[in-house]
């Protein structure tokens, strides 16, 4: 996915218990009543926007009336600093009116929404794969600036129910050291805090906002309108086979799911040493991956809701269509059931797109109609 960490750190995975889903659920509700469970990622419209086309033929009402009837209670809004603002921090009036417009649908079709600030000028989470600068954690000029967009932000939205709207703090942080992340987490939360004392905010752990980062995610003690969000697209060779944007694009396969990812006979004869985790990479391919190990995957997070007594979402995942289709519906259907049996909502990447449920024709941008067996799958009807 464009969306998401080109480069795979290798992290460790907790064992699991022996108890239950039902002890394992971690689903709790805030005081500010915005309950979620399941819902999609209107993305490359206010954020990545490779589309020619013009915003209001991107994201219209009937698509937020159609994401309502097929079953979502929710959705996901991703925004970048250069969308909606212009790089000398003036606010585009126009930018602003389709994220307001797309709210006020939602109230209208009864979901709700999560505004995702999703990439900044001074932090992109794929900066290590070439995209983007990487500036946040050195400069304070841009830790403030990133204040001043969520004084903006909270400023022009209060008028929305926090049982309605909430926010994400920052898409996939990549901070060198957690404790950068953790502090920066704190004056964000405090500047919303300032206009809302009540708004849900949503905040993931350093790392791309891997499960394995929740153990060292600090939030402000005693703030229950918080929820904790995580990113999962493990096996990473199987989700983003043969995806352009990756450090493993050239790397053809075969994969598979369930079961070993890449079998013996099919590794590469040698990896890139010089690239990042590369070689991690192949060592996840290497491993049998089922229902079971997706739980594993997840668990720092389950276990991080549960001691923070705060909801948990799985803000991204998804598979693109590269695989077997047979095996990337199994994907899917078990990675839900995890996320559903332990009171975790989720979100998929996405609506429009490679990976989503309207994909693009051909590539290009026009997305083709809507697939309903996919659908079927998401909202667990066979």
């Amino acid at each position: 996915m464009k969306s998401f960490f080109a480069l795979l750190i290798a992290s460790p995975l907790l064992a699991l218990s022996a108890r239950g889903a039902s002890e394992n659920a971690a689903a709790f509700v805030t005081p500010a009543g915005f309950t979620v469970k399941r819902g999609v990622n209107l993305s490359h419209w206010l954020s990545q926007c490779f589309s020619p086309a013009p915003k209001s033929a991107i994201v219209s009402e009937k698509d937020i009336r159609f994401i309502a009837r097929i079953g979502y209670d929710f959705v996901r809004i991703p925004i970048d600093e250069e969308e909606l603002w212009t790089k000398d921090g003036k606010p585009s009036p126009e930018n602003f009116a389709c994220l307001t417009n797309c709210l006020d649908w939602c109230a209208k079709y009864r979901l709700r929404a999560i505004v995702d600030l999703h990439i900044l000028r001074a932090h992109h989470f794929n900066a290590g794969n070439g995209e983007g600068k990487m500036t946040l954690w050195t400069d304070p000029a841009a830790q403030e600036n990133f204040l001043r967009l969520w004084r903006d932000i909270s400023a022009r939205l209060k008028s929305y129910p926090v049982s309605q709207v909430a926010y994400e703090l920052l898409n996939e942080p990549v901070a060198p050291d957690p404790e950068d992340w953790n502090r920066l987490i704190a004056r964000g939360v405090q500047a919303i805090r300032q206009l809302e004392p009540d708004r849900v905010i949503v905040i993931g752990p350093n790392r791309w906002q891997i499960p394995s980062s929740c153990p060292v995610l600090k939030v402000p003690a005693g703030d229950p309108n918080l929820m904790l969000g995580f990113h999962t697209y493990s096996p990473l060779l199987f989700t983003h086979h043969l995806a352009s944007w990756t450090s493993f694009k050239d790397f053809k396969g075969p994969v598979h799911y369930p079961g070993r990812v890449v079998a013996e006979a099919d590794m590469p004869k040698s990896a890139d040493t010089n690239q990042a985790g590369f070689g991690d990479l192949f060592g996840e391919a290497s491993q049998v991956f089922n229902k079971q190990k997706l739980l594993e995957i997840v668990q720092p997070a389950i276990e991080k809701s549960r001691e923070l007594k705060l909801p948990v979402m799985c803000g991204e995942f998804g598979c693109l269509p590269t695989v077997e289709r047979s095996e990337r519906m199994q994907y899917y259907s078990d990675i839900i059931s995890v996320f559903e049996e332990n009171g975790i909502a989720w979100c998929n990447w996405e609506y429009k797109g490679d990976f989503g449920i309207r994909p693009l024709e051909d590539g290009k941008s026009k997305p083709a109609a809507p697939d309903k067996g996919f659908i079927d799958v998401l909202m667990r009807k066979r």
